[in-house]
């Protein structure tokens, strides 16, 4: 049941930044300090900022399940 809420939730957000990109396909440069990126399409920059997002907070969950399982055998011991 999981894994069905998920893919609902993954494609409206997909079906979300298709269709924003689609009505407003100017180009955007995303400018962060001194960092300024090249000109994309704002749909790309979305994409590319929601795959970021989701790398991100795999890896923060997967690393807090290692922490919370080596606590839980260490109290089983």
């Amino acid at each position: 049941m999981v894994g069905f809420g998920l893919s609902v939730v993954l494609s409206i957000c997909v079906t979300a930044i298709a269709i924003l990109s689609v009505q407003n396909a100017t180009l955007v440069t995303l400018q962060f300090l001194v960092f300024q990126s090249i000109q994309l399409p704002l749909g790309v920059l979305l994409a590319f900022c929601m795959g970021g997002g989701m790398i991100i907070m795999a890896t923060v969950q997967t690393i807090l399940t290692l922490k919370i399982g080596k606590r839980v055998r260490e109290q089983v011991r």
